[in-house]
Formats: C-alpha cells, sequence, structure tokens
C-alpha cells in the first residue's frame, strides 16, 4: 500500500483531524499534509514518529521484478 494512503486510512479510521495527528506525533501540521499528499522526499525519523502511533515503523520492501 501507498504509504500517503495508509497514513490517512490510519487517521481516519481512529478519528482524528491532520492538527491532532499532527500534535499527537509531535511533527507539524505540514508535515502531516505532506506525508498525506504523497511527497517524494520526506525525513524518515518523523514518518517514523507518525507511524508509530499506529504501531508500525518504516522498512525495506522488496521492489518487484517485471518479467
Amino acid at each position: 500500500m501507498i504509504l500517503s494512503k495508509f497514513v490517512k486510512e490510519k487517521r481516519n479510521a481512529v478519528k482524528l483531524t491532520q492538527p491532532e495527528l499532527a500534535e499527537k506525533a509531535g511533527v507539524g501540521l505540514r508535515f502531516v499534509r505532506e506525508l498525506e499528499q504523497g511527497k517524494e522526499t520526506l525525513r524518515l525519523d518523523k514518518v517514523n514518529q507518525v507511524l508509530k502511533l499506529f504501531g508500525y515503523q518504516v522498512g525495506p520492501v522488496a521492489l518487484k521484478k517485471d518479467k
């Protein structure tokens, strides 16, 4: 699943607004907005701060090989 979609779905599932998520995670509102919009360059430590609220962290994922 795409990270931006994952975070947005998890946030909505626990009925948090973007400002509430930012406050609980200890990151800025702008960061949450950029994360949910799929910005390609984000600090992994901050991404993990957000994901930690949902019991997740960033990790390596194997790429699909074209046949």
